[in-house]
């Protein structure tokens, strides 16, 4: 009799990917805004239009007797402005269309009448992050509600254990990209108060030369005191109000998902 050749080994199933969508390499964004910020500070604004004799005569020539920590700086606060505006869009995305609220609220009205299936369709037409999670944990919910072998307490802890692992997994997508937003906030000011004292060292070497101090030395000392001071400030102000406002963004975020995912399995402890 031939033997029986062994089963072949079940293929792993795919790995759950977020669905929430950004930039991967922020890197590359710092890299791309300090070219383009280099060639705006030498190209632009050191043009030989902006001076006279060799001294500003807009705004444009007094960034650049800024010297070269401005493009460093505007470095820094392009580079805010581009990740908070990816941010946005992430964070859109994730959270999916229509209201989380109501979304919410629908989803735990199907699953008070046990409708598992129409909690389904919904997340399939809302989408996002929480739509995500939810949809995970409800595919989990009709996989215990089918199976005779799990006790009822072993089924709970798997059914929890779902709603976990759908968290985690969306969260660092939500989070991406935030913590570079959030150095900006100390790496802004530091930088800026670099170029502030490095202006104010030009100026003094100017007032302790000797004879008459030289005006023009001072007042572009004074100038690349200010223009540094000026991008520092903005730079930092700009980040923590970006970071502040995408963190609370994913707190509710958070709050929803913690909600239904609790809603879910005291539902199933509930009716089983």
């Amino acid at each position: 009799m031939e033997a029986q050749k062994p089963s072949k080994p079940s293929k792993p199933t795919t790995e759950k990917i977020s669905n929430v969508r950004g930039i991967r390499n922020a890197f590359m964004v710092i890299v791309a805004c300090f070219i383009v910020c280099v060639l705006l500070f030498w190209f632009w604004f050191g043009h030989e239009s902006h001076f006279e004799e060799g001294h500003p005569i807009d705004i444009w020539g007094t960034i650049f007797k800024g010297g070269v920590i401005v493009p460093i700086l505007q470095t820094l606060f392009l580079t805010v402005i581009v990740l908070s505006v990816e941010r946005w869009i992430s964070l859109s995305s994730a959270k999916g269309k229509g209201s989380i609220p109501k979304f919410v609220a629908a989803v735990k009205a199907c699953l008070a009448k046990n409708d598992i299936n129409g909690a389904m369709a919904l997340c399939d037409k809302q989408r996002g992050s929480v739509a995500a999670v939810v949809k995970s944990a409800l595919i989990r919910y009709k996989e215990m509600d089918e199976n005779t072998v799990l006790s009822k307490e072993q089924k709970i802890t798997t059914l929890q254990k779902e709603v976990e692992e759908a968290t985690a997994l969306e969260m660092p997508a939500l989070q991406q990209n935030l913590p570079i937003v959030a150095t900006m906030t100390t790496l802004g000011t530091l930088v800026g108060l670099l170029g502030t004292v490095i202006g104010m060292i030009k100026s003094f070497q100017a007032l302790a030369a000797s004879g008459a101090p030289d005006s023009t030395e001072l007042s572009t000392g004074i100038s690349e005191a200010l223009i540094n001071t000026a991008f520092g400030i903005a730079t930092g102000a700009f980040a923590v109000i970006s970071y502040n406002f995408y963190t609370n963004k994913i707190d509710n975020l958070t709050y929803a998902i913690d909600e239904i995912g609790f809603s879910i399995v005291q539902t199933f402890a509930a009716t089983h």
